[in-house]
Protein backbone atom coordinates (compact mmCIF):
# COMPACT_ATOMS: atom_id res chain seq x y z
CA UNK A 1 0.00 0.00 0.00
CA UNK A 2 2.62 2.32 0.70
CA UNK A 3 4.97 1.76 -2.45
CA UNK A 4 1.44 2.03 -4.32
CA UNK A 5 0.57 5.36 -2.29
CA UNK A 6 4.38 6.88 -3.26
CA UNK A 7 3.93 5.63 -6.63
CA UNK A 8 0.59 7.53 -7.21
CA UNK A 9 1.23 10.61 -4.70
CA UNK A 10 0.45 12.54 -7.85
CA UNK A 11 -3.40 11.62 -7.17
CA UNK A 12 -2.89 13.87 -3.74
CA UNK A 13 -2.20 16.73 -6.03
CA UNK A 14 -5.67 17.73 -6.84
CA UNK A 15 -7.42 21.54 -7.26
CA UNK A 16 -9.86 21.88 -5.51
CA UNK A 17 -12.96 22.10 -7.52
CA UNK A 18 -14.30 24.91 -4.91
CA UNK A 19 -11.98 27.14 -4.90
CA UNK A 20 -11.24 27.94 -8.07
CA UNK A 21 -8.12 29.78 -9.68
CA UNK A 22 -7.53 32.36 -12.23
CA UNK A 23 -5.51 29.18 -14.05
CA UNK A 24 -8.47 26.83 -13.64
CA UNK A 25 -11.94 29.18 -14.36
CA UNK A 26 -12.17 31.23 -17.22
CA UNK A 27 -12.69 28.56 -19.49
CA UNK A 28 -15.71 28.19 -21.04
CA UNK A 29 -19.16 31.10 -20.86
CA UNK A 30 -20.14 30.00 -18.01
CA UNK A 31 -17.26 31.21 -16.45
CA UNK A 32 -17.50 34.26 -18.28
CA UNK A 33 -21.61 34.85 -17.11
CA UNK A 34 -20.15 33.97 -13.62
CA UNK A 35 -17.94 36.07 -13.69
CA UNK A 36 -20.28 39.02 -14.36
CA UNK A 37 -22.52 37.97 -12.15
CA UNK A 38 -19.45 38.30 -9.39
CA UNK A 39 -19.46 41.87 -10.97
CA UNK A 40 -22.97 42.63 -10.02
CA UNK A 41 -23.13 41.31 -7.07
CA UNK A 42 -20.98 44.19 -6.15
CA UNK A 43 -24.03 46.47 -6.26
CA UNK A 44 -25.89 44.68 -3.34
CA UNK A 45 -22.87 45.71 -0.43
CA UNK A 46 -22.89 47.59 2.14
CA UNK A 47 -20.82 50.64 1.02
CA UNK A 48 -22.97 50.07 -2.40
CA UNK A 49 -26.69 50.59 -2.68
CA UNK A 50 -27.66 47.90 0.08
CA UNK A 51 -27.65 50.54 2.96
CA UNK A 52 -24.29 53.37 2.81
CA UNK A 53 -24.76 54.81 -0.63
CA UNK A 54 -28.27 56.23 0.69
CA UNK A 55 -26.75 58.11 3.59
CA UNK A 56 -23.81 59.52 1.10
CA UNK A 57 -26.11 60.80 -1.56
CA UNK A 58 -29.20 61.86 -0.13
CA UNK A 59 -29.21 62.12 3.77
CA UNK A 60 -25.86 64.51 3.19
CA UNK A 61 -28.27 66.39 1.06
CA UNK A 62 -30.92 69.45 1.89
CA UNK A 63 -34.12 67.39 1.41
CA UNK A 64 -32.78 64.86 4.37
CA UNK A 65 -30.84 64.87 6.99
CA UNK A 66 -29.81 62.27 10.30
CA UNK A 67 -30.49 62.56 14.09
CA UNK A 68 -28.38 59.34 14.47
CA UNK A 69 -27.74 58.40 18.04
CA UNK A 70 -24.68 57.09 16.57
CA UNK A 71 -22.47 60.14 16.83
CA UNK A 72 -20.21 59.10 13.83
CA UNK A 73 -22.89 58.28 11.54
CA UNK A 74 -24.81 61.48 12.41
CA UNK A 75 -21.71 63.34 11.66
CA UNK A 76 -20.91 61.59 8.09
CA UNK A 77 -24.05 63.12 7.17
CA UNK A 78 -23.29 66.96 8.60
CA UNK A 79 -19.91 67.31 6.57
CA UNK A 80 -18.56 66.70 10.50
CA UNK A 81 -16.82 64.01 9.84
CA UNK A 82 -13.64 64.02 12.59
CA UNK A 83 -12.76 60.30 11.65
CA UNK A 84 -11.26 59.53 7.96
CA UNK A 85 -11.40 55.21 8.61
CA UNK A 86 -15.37 55.86 9.47
CA UNK A 87 -16.79 52.80 8.12
CA UNK A 88 -19.22 54.54 6.53
CA UNK A 89 -16.71 56.63 3.82
CA UNK A 90 -14.38 53.20 4.12
CA UNK A 91 -17.23 50.76 2.93
CA UNK A 92 -18.27 52.70 0.30
CA UNK A 93 -14.53 53.28 -0.72
CA UNK A 94 -13.68 49.38 0.11
CA UNK A 95 -17.01 47.65 -1.96
CA UNK A 96 -16.78 49.99 -5.38
CA UNK A 97 -13.34 49.16 -5.79
CA UNK A 98 -14.12 45.81 -4.87
CA UNK A 99 -16.59 45.50 -7.54
CA UNK A 100 -14.50 47.64 -10.42
CA UNK A 101 -12.03 44.56 -9.61
CA UNK A 102 -14.30 42.61 -10.41
CA UNK A 103 -15.27 43.91 -13.63
CA UNK A 104 -11.60 44.09 -14.66
CA UNK A 105 -10.99 40.64 -14.41
CA UNK A 106 -14.02 39.70 -16.82
CA UNK A 107 -12.51 42.46 -19.17
CA UNK A 108 -9.10 41.02 -18.98
CA UNK A 109 -9.99 37.15 -18.99
CA UNK A 110 -13.33 37.23 -21.47
CA UNK A 111 -11.76 37.74 -24.56
CA UNK A 112 -9.44 34.60 -24.55
CA UNK A 113 -12.39 32.43 -24.35
CA UNK A 114 -13.55 30.17 -26.75
CA UNK A 115 -16.91 31.10 -26.42
CA UNK A 116 -20.22 32.42 -28.96
CA UNK A 117 -19.21 36.04 -30.06
CA UNK A 118 -22.83 38.03 -29.42
CA UNK A 119 -22.69 36.39 -25.74
CA UNK A 120 -19.23 37.38 -25.19
CA UNK A 121 -19.25 41.13 -26.51
CA UNK A 122 -22.78 41.29 -24.38
CA UNK A 123 -20.79 39.70 -21.27
CA UNK A 124 -17.93 42.27 -21.81
CA UNK A 125 -20.56 45.26 -22.24
CA UNK A 126 -22.19 44.60 -19.07
CA UNK A 127 -18.59 44.83 -17.19
CA UNK A 128 -17.89 47.71 -18.76
CA UNK A 129 -21.45 49.43 -17.66
CA UNK A 130 -20.98 48.19 -13.76
CA UNK A 131 -17.25 49.62 -14.14
CA UNK A 132 -19.13 53.12 -15.08
CA UNK A 133 -21.53 53.12 -12.97
CA UNK A 134 -19.29 52.20 -9.85
CA UNK A 135 -16.57 54.81 -10.96
CA UNK A 136 -19.64 57.22 -11.74
CA UNK A 137 -19.96 57.36 -8.05
CA UNK A 138 -16.77 57.11 -6.92
CA UNK A 139 -15.73 60.04 -9.11
CA UNK A 140 -18.97 61.83 -7.95
CA UNK A 141 -18.19 61.65 -3.77
CA UNK A 142 -14.47 61.71 -3.49
CA UNK A 143 -13.23 63.32 -6.72
CA UNK A 144 -9.09 62.47 -7.63
CA UNK A 145 -9.35 58.96 -6.95
CA UNK A 146 -7.03 56.01 -8.58
CA UNK A 147 -7.95 54.41 -11.82
CA UNK A 148 -8.06 50.59 -11.94
CA UNK A 149 -7.77 49.58 -15.09
CA UNK A 150 -6.99 45.83 -14.71
CA UNK A 151 -7.17 43.32 -12.79
CA UNK A 152 -5.66 43.51 -8.92
CA UNK A 153 -2.09 43.14 -8.54
CA UNK A 154 -0.54 43.49 -5.05
CA UNK A 155 2.74 45.22 -6.55
CA UNK A 156 0.89 47.74 -9.00
CA UNK A 157 -0.35 50.84 -7.33
CA UNK A 158 -2.85 51.96 -9.87
CA UNK A 159 -2.38 56.28 -10.35
CA UNK A 160 -4.27 58.47 -8.58
CA UNK A 161 -6.44 60.30 -11.84
CA UNK A 162 -8.02 63.42 -11.98
CA UNK A 163 -11.82 63.95 -12.01
CA UNK A 164 -11.69 64.92 -16.07
CA UNK A 165 -9.73 61.80 -16.46
CA UNK A 166 -11.93 59.38 -14.76
CA UNK A 167 -14.96 60.94 -16.01
CA UNK A 168 -13.52 60.00 -19.95
CA UNK A 169 -13.01 56.76 -18.69
CA UNK A 170 -16.75 56.48 -17.43
CA UNK A 171 -17.77 57.75 -21.03
CA UNK A 172 -15.31 55.83 -22.99
CA UNK A 173 -16.77 52.46 -20.84
CA UNK A 174 -20.30 53.59 -21.96
CA UNK A 175 -19.81 54.37 -25.36
CA UNK A 176 -18.25 50.83 -25.95
CA UNK A 177 -21.29 49.27 -23.53
CA UNK A 178 -24.04 50.68 -25.82
CA UNK A 179 -22.77 49.17 -28.88
CA UNK A 180 -22.87 45.58 -27.04
CA UNK A 181 -25.52 45.38 -24.73
CA UNK A 182 -28.77 44.43 -26.31
CA UNK A 183 -31.63 46.40 -26.07
CA UNK A 184 -33.94 43.80 -23.54
CA UNK A 185 -33.44 40.09 -22.26
CA UNK A 186 -36.61 37.58 -22.71
CA UNK A 187 -34.37 34.76 -20.59
CA UNK A 188 -35.65 34.81 -16.61
CA UNK A 189 -32.36 34.38 -15.78
CA UNK A 190 -31.78 37.88 -17.21
CA UNK A 191 -33.83 40.03 -15.02
CA UNK A 192 -32.14 42.89 -13.72
CA UNK A 193 -29.20 43.02 -16.63
CA UNK A 194 -27.77 46.00 -17.72
CA UNK A 195 -29.31 46.96 -20.93
CA UNK A 196 -28.35 49.50 -23.59
CA UNK A 197 -30.80 51.80 -22.38
CA UNK A 198 -29.66 51.38 -18.88
CA UNK A 199 -26.06 52.62 -20.55
CA UNK A 200 -27.63 55.43 -22.62
CA UNK A 201 -29.14 56.68 -19.50
CA UNK A 202 -26.50 56.67 -17.26
CA UNK A 203 -24.41 58.45 -20.51
CA UNK A 204 -27.00 61.01 -20.31
CA UNK A 205 -26.34 61.67 -16.56
CA UNK A 206 -22.58 62.13 -16.92
CA UNK A 207 -22.83 64.29 -19.57
CA UNK A 208 -25.18 66.43 -17.76
CA UNK A 209 -23.02 66.44 -14.43
CA UNK A 210 -20.55 67.85 -17.28
CA UNK A 211 -22.95 70.19 -17.91
CA UNK A 212 -22.71 69.33 -21.41
CA UNK A 213 -26.45 69.57 -22.52
CA UNK A 214 -26.29 68.89 -26.22
CA UNK A 215 -24.49 65.52 -25.59
CA UNK A 216 -27.37 64.74 -22.37
CA UNK A 217 -30.02 65.83 -24.87
CA UNK A 218 -28.99 63.48 -27.88
CA UNK A 219 -28.70 60.29 -24.91
CA UNK A 220 -31.40 61.16 -23.53
CA UNK A 221 -33.34 61.35 -26.96
CA UNK A 222 -32.52 58.01 -27.76
CA UNK A 223 -34.16 56.94 -25.11
CA UNK A 224 -36.91 57.81 -25.80
CA UNK A 225 -37.34 56.75 -28.71
CA UNK A 226 -36.29 53.72 -28.46
CA UNK A 227 -40.03 53.55 -26.92
CA UNK A 228 -38.84 50.64 -24.45
CA UNK A 229 -39.56 53.01 -21.52
CA UNK A 230 -43.53 53.96 -19.95
CA UNK A 231 -44.67 55.92 -16.55
CA UNK A 232 -46.05 53.18 -14.55
CA UNK A 233 -49.48 53.54 -14.32
CA UNK A 234 -49.18 54.01 -10.29
CA UNK A 235 -46.03 55.98 -8.62
CA UNK A 236 -45.85 53.46 -6.14
CA UNK A 237 -45.16 50.58 -8.30
CA UNK A 238 -41.97 52.14 -8.07
CA UNK A 239 -40.87 51.19 -4.79
CA UNK A 240 -42.73 48.14 -3.94
CA UNK A 241 -41.22 44.66 -4.42
CA UNK A 242 -44.53 43.31 -6.16
CA UNK A 243 -43.96 45.92 -8.99
CA UNK A 244 -40.13 45.75 -9.52
CA UNK A 245 -38.76 45.46 -13.31
CA UNK A 246 -41.61 47.36 -14.67
CA UNK A 247 -41.53 49.60 -18.00
CA UNK A 248 -40.82 52.38 -16.27
CA UNK A 249 -37.83 51.00 -14.64
CA UNK A 250 -34.27 51.47 -16.58
CA UNK A 251 -31.95 49.70 -13.94
CA UNK A 252 -32.16 48.74 -10.94
CA UNK A 253 -30.49 46.38 -7.95
CA UNK A 254 -32.28 42.98 -7.34
CA UNK A 255 -32.66 42.82 -3.55
CA UNK A 256 -34.17 39.50 -1.70
CA UNK A 257 -35.19 39.48 2.10
CA UNK A 258 -33.97 35.31 1.91
CA UNK A 259 -31.76 35.06 4.32
CA UNK A 260 -28.98 33.56 3.05
CA UNK A 261 -26.22 34.07 5.78
CA UNK A 262 -24.05 36.51 7.30
CA UNK A 263 -24.71 40.17 7.04
CA UNK A 264 -21.09 41.85 6.27
CA UNK A 265 -20.12 39.10 4.76
CA UNK A 266 -19.13 39.41 0.24
CA UNK A 267 -19.41 35.66 -0.48
CA UNK A 268 -22.35 33.66 -1.80
CA UNK A 269 -23.80 33.02 1.77
CA UNK A 270 -23.89 36.54 2.03
CA UNK A 271 -27.40 38.23 2.10
CA UNK A 272 -28.98 40.32 -0.32
CA UNK A 273 -31.57 42.53 0.92
CA UNK A 274 -31.24 45.89 0.88
CA UNK A 275 -31.66 47.34 4.46
CA UNK A 276 -32.25 51.49 4.00
CA UNK A 277 -35.85 50.40 5.01
CA UNK A 278 -34.69 48.98 8.41
CA UNK A 279 -32.21 52.33 8.97
CA UNK A 280 -34.78 54.82 7.99
CA UNK A 281 -37.81 53.11 9.44
CA UNK A 282 -40.06 54.98 12.30
CA UNK A 283 -39.87 54.46 15.94
CA UNK A 284 -40.99 51.50 16.96
CA UNK A 285 -40.62 50.01 13.27
CA UNK A 286 -36.59 51.03 11.99
CA UNK A 287 -33.84 52.86 13.35
CA UNK A 288 -35.07 56.15 12.28
CA UNK A 289 -31.39 57.29 11.22
CA UNK A 290 -32.94 59.12 8.01
CA UNK A 291 -35.81 61.85 8.00
CA UNK A 292 -37.02 64.52 6.11
CA UNK A 293 -36.78 68.54 6.28
CA UNK A 294 -39.76 70.16 6.23
CA UNK A 295 -39.82 72.61 3.19
CA UNK A 296 -40.08 69.19 0.85
CA UNK A 297 -43.72 68.78 2.58
CA UNK A 298 -44.28 72.25 1.17
CA UNK A 299 -42.98 71.48 -2.07
CA UNK A 300 -45.83 68.76 -2.18
CA UNK A 301 -48.28 71.64 -0.76
CA UNK A 302 -47.80 74.46 -3.43
CA UNK A 303 -49.97 72.73 -5.50
CA UNK A 304 -53.41 69.82 -5.69
CA UNK A 305 -54.43 68.09 -8.32
CA UNK A 306 -56.90 68.83 -10.81
CA UNK A 307 -59.42 66.97 -8.68
CA UNK A 308 -58.78 69.34 -5.83
CA UNK A 309 -56.90 66.52 -4.00
CA UNK A 310 -53.09 66.64 -2.40
CA UNK A 311 -50.29 65.43 -4.65
CA UNK A 312 -50.46 61.28 -4.25
CA UNK A 313 -46.46 61.00 -4.59
CA UNK A 314 -46.67 63.31 -0.83
CA UNK A 315 -48.57 60.15 0.54
CA UNK A 316 -45.95 57.58 -1.33
CA UNK A 317 -42.74 59.92 -0.30
CA UNK A 318 -43.01 60.60 3.91
CA UNK A 319 -44.97 59.80 7.13
CA UNK A 320 -46.26 62.79 9.00
CA UNK A 321 -48.19 64.82 10.78
CA UNK A 322 -50.54 66.73 8.95
CA UNK A 323 -51.63 68.95 11.77
CA UNK A 324 -48.05 70.64 11.54
CA UNK A 325 -48.61 71.80 7.75
CA UNK A 326 -51.24 74.07 7.01
CA UNK A 327 -53.28 73.77 3.53
CA UNK A 328 -56.48 74.19 2.31
CA UNK A 329 -55.72 71.10 0.46
CA UNK A 330 -58.04 67.68 1.83
CA UNK A 331 -55.99 65.20 4.19
CA UNK A 332 -54.39 62.63 2.67
CA UNK A 333 -56.99 59.33 2.04
CA UNK A 334 -53.51 57.20 3.67
CA UNK A 335 -52.79 58.36 7.02
CA UNK A 336 -51.51 54.45 8.40
CA UNK A 337 -48.11 54.38 9.55
CA UNK A 338 -47.09 50.58 9.56
CA UNK A 339 -50.88 50.03 10.42
CA UNK A 340 -51.91 52.39 12.51
CA UNK A 341 -52.80 56.41 12.53
CA UNK A 342 -49.97 58.86 12.94
CA UNK A 343 -51.38 60.24 15.65
CA UNK A 344 -52.40 57.16 17.18
CA UNK A 345 -48.93 55.45 16.80
CA UNK A 346 -47.12 58.26 18.28
CA UNK A 347 -48.83 60.12 21.36
CA UNK A 348 -47.82 61.18 23.80
CA UNK A 349 -44.18 62.06 22.13
CA UNK A 350 -44.06 65.37 21.13
CA UNK A 351 -40.73 64.87 19.27
CA UNK A 352 -41.98 61.77 17.43
CA UNK A 353 -45.13 63.23 16.47
CA UNK A 354 -43.15 66.68 15.03
CA UNK A 355 -40.80 64.54 13.01
CA UNK A 356 -41.19 63.35 9.22
CA UNK A 357 -40.48 60.21 8.10
CA UNK A 358 -39.43 58.79 4.90
CA UNK A 359 -42.33 56.22 3.30
CA UNK A 360 -40.64 55.53 0.06
CA UNK A 361 -38.64 52.47 -0.02
CA UNK A 362 -40.15 51.08 3.49
CA UNK A 363 -42.07 47.96 3.44
CA UNK A 364 -44.98 49.43 5.42
CA UNK A 365 -47.66 48.48 2.50
CA UNK A 366 -46.87 44.88 3.93
CA UNK A 367 -45.42 44.77 7.19
CA UNK A 368 -46.04 46.55 10.76
CA UNK A 369 -42.16 46.72 11.24
CA UNK A 370 -38.85 46.40 9.40
CA UNK A 371 -36.81 43.26 9.56
CA UNK A 372 -33.51 44.87 8.60
CA UNK A 373 -33.54 43.17 5.01
CA UNK A 374 -36.16 44.33 2.41
CA UNK A 375 -36.66 43.00 -1.03
CA UNK A 376 -36.90 45.80 -2.55
CA UNK A 377 -35.06 46.57 -5.27
CA UNK A 378 -33.41 49.62 -5.13
CA UNK A 379 -34.36 51.70 -8.67
CA UNK A 380 -31.51 53.40 -9.54
CA UNK A 381 -32.82 54.92 -12.70
CA UNK A 382 -36.00 55.23 -13.85
CA UNK A 383 -38.11 56.45 -17.15
CA UNK A 384 -39.37 59.88 -15.14
CA UNK A 385 -36.10 61.13 -14.53
CA UNK A 386 -34.70 60.42 -17.94
CA UNK A 387 -38.31 63.28 -18.72
CA UNK A 388 -37.21 65.43 -17.02
CA UNK A 389 -33.27 65.77 -17.25
CA UNK A 390 -34.40 66.08 -20.82
CA UNK A 391 -36.23 69.06 -19.96
CA UNK A 392 -33.53 70.13 -18.42
CA UNK A 393 -30.85 69.89 -20.91
CA UNK A 394 -33.38 71.18 -23.51
CA UNK A 395 -34.17 74.55 -21.38
CA UNK A 396 -30.59 74.54 -20.92
CA UNK A 397 -29.78 75.15 -24.76
CA UNK A 398 -32.76 77.86 -25.13
CA UNK A 399 -35.50 75.38 -26.09
CA UNK A 400 -38.05 76.21 -23.21
CA UNK A 401 -40.72 75.64 -25.63
CA UNK A 402 -39.89 71.82 -26.21
CA UNK A 403 -38.86 71.04 -22.99
CA UNK A 404 -42.52 71.60 -20.88
CA UNK A 405 -44.32 68.65 -22.44
CA UNK A 406 -41.93 66.78 -21.31
CA UNK A 407 -42.78 67.76 -17.72
CA UNK A 408 -46.43 67.21 -18.30
CA UNK A 409 -46.09 63.75 -18.63
CA UNK A 410 -44.88 63.45 -15.18
CA UNK A 411 -46.60 65.63 -13.61
CA UNK A 412 -50.49 63.77 -15.58
CA UNK A 413 -49.12 60.88 -13.90
CA UNK A 414 -49.56 62.92 -10.46
CA UNK A 415 -52.83 64.19 -11.38
CA UNK A 416 -51.56 67.77 -11.58
CA UNK A 417 -52.28 70.53 -14.46
CA UNK A 418 -50.50 70.92 -17.37
CA UNK A 419 -47.81 74.04 -17.21
CA UNK A 420 -48.33 76.43 -19.84
CA UNK A 421 -45.23 76.53 -21.99
CA UNK A 422 -46.03 80.27 -23.23
CA UNK A 423 -45.59 81.61 -19.59
CA UNK A 424 -41.90 79.92 -18.87
CA UNK A 425 -38.69 81.75 -20.22
CA UNK A 426 -35.31 79.57 -19.37
CA UNK A 427 -34.89 80.85 -15.92
CA UNK A 428 -38.28 80.79 -14.63
CA UNK A 429 -38.51 77.17 -16.15
CA UNK A 430 -35.48 76.43 -14.67
CA UNK A 431 -36.52 77.06 -11.10
CA UNK A 432 -39.55 75.01 -12.02
CA UNK A 433 -37.84 71.86 -12.61
CA UNK A 434 -36.32 72.15 -9.09
CA UNK A 435 -39.55 72.07 -7.98
CA UNK A 436 -40.34 68.78 -10.20
CA UNK A 437 -37.43 67.34 -9.23
CA UNK A 438 -38.04 67.37 -5.85
CA UNK A 439 -41.58 65.88 -5.57
CA UNK A 440 -40.99 63.32 -8.49
CA UNK A 441 -37.31 61.99 -6.70
CA UNK A 442 -36.92 63.13 -3.65
CA UNK A 443 -35.09 60.50 -1.56
CA UNK A 444 -33.57 58.51 -4.25
CA UNK A 445 -29.85 59.39 -5.15
CA UNK A 446 -30.06 61.78 -7.05
CA UNK A 447 -30.78 65.21 -4.84
CA UNK A 448 -27.03 65.54 -4.49
CA UNK A 449 -26.39 65.23 -8.18
CA UNK A 450 -28.59 67.97 -8.85
CA UNK A 451 -27.08 70.23 -6.20
CA UNK A 452 -23.48 69.72 -7.82
CA UNK A 453 -24.84 70.23 -10.83
CA UNK A 454 -27.30 73.15 -10.46
CA UNK A 455 -23.90 74.85 -8.73
CA UNK A 456 -25.13 74.89 -5.12
CA UNK A 457 -22.52 73.52 -3.31
CA UNK A 458 -20.01 75.55 -5.62
CA UNK A 459 -20.26 79.08 -4.49
CA UNK A 460 -21.71 81.19 -1.31
CA UNK A 461 -24.94 82.46 -3.28
CA UNK A 462 -26.05 78.86 -3.80
CA UNK A 463 -24.69 77.74 -0.11
CA UNK A 464 -26.76 80.49 1.21
CA UNK A 465 -29.76 78.98 -0.07
CA UNK A 466 -29.41 75.48 1.28
CA UNK A 467 -28.81 76.66 4.88
CA UNK A 468 -31.88 78.18 4.49
CA UNK A 469 -33.30 74.83 4.61
CA UNK A 470 -31.07 72.38 5.99
CA UNK A 471 -29.42 74.20 8.97
CA UNK A 472 -26.86 71.38 8.31
CA UNK A 473 -25.18 73.31 5.75
CA UNK A 474 -24.08 75.81 8.23
CA UNK A 475 -20.49 73.45 8.52
CA UNK A 476 -20.03 72.51 4.80
CA UNK A 477 -17.04 74.82 3.78
CA UNK A 478 -16.70 75.39 -0.11
CA UNK A 479 -14.12 73.99 -1.84
CA UNK A 480 -13.64 71.29 0.67
CA UNK A 481 -17.29 69.26 1.82
CA UNK A 482 -18.58 68.53 -1.77
CA UNK A 483 -15.88 65.41 -1.52
CA UNK A 484 -15.66 63.41 1.21
CA UNK A 485 -12.61 62.22 2.71
CA UNK A 486 -10.78 59.56 1.11
CA UNK A 487 -9.39 56.77 3.76
CA UNK A 488 -6.33 57.63 5.53
CA UNK A 489 -5.28 54.07 5.08
CA UNK A 490 -5.78 54.21 1.48
CA UNK A 491 -3.97 57.32 1.49
CA UNK A 492 -0.82 55.77 3.61
CA UNK A 493 -0.69 51.93 1.98
CA UNK A 494 -1.31 53.52 -1.98
CA UNK A 495 0.23 56.99 -1.18
CA UNK A 496 -2.75 58.99 -2.53
CA UNK A 497 -3.12 62.59 -1.54
CA UNK A 498 -5.97 63.56 0.31
CA UNK A 499 -9.17 66.02 -1.17
CA UNK A 500 -8.02 69.79 -0.28
CA UNK A 501 -9.56 71.04 3.13
CA UNK A 502 -9.22 67.55 4.77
Amino acid sequence: MLGATACDKDLLDQVNPNQPTTETFWRNSDDAIKGANAAYSGLQQLGTYRRWLNFAFDLRSDDSFSSSPWGELADFTRFTQPNYNFEVSRDIWRDHYRAIWRTNQVLANVPNIEMDAALKARVLGEARFLRALYYFNLVSLYGNVPLALQPADPTNLPAQATEAQVWAQIIEDLQAAKGALPVSYTGSNDVGRATKGAATTLLGKVYMQNRQWAQAQAQFQEVISSNQYQLAANYTDNFRHTTENNRESIFEVQFSDAKLGGNDQDDATSSEGGQRSQFWGVPGAGFVDGELRPWVINEFLQEGTTAGQRDPRLAATAFYNRRNFTTALPVDADTLVYGRGFLTRFRGNARDLSRIYWRKYQTDYYRTFENFDSPINHRVMRYADVMLLQAEALNEQGQTQTAVPLINQVRQRAGLAPLVAATFNQNSLRMQLMHERVTELTGEGWRWFDLRRWGLIENQAGLDQLRQRDPDFVNFQLNRSRLLPIPQNDIDLARLTQNPGW
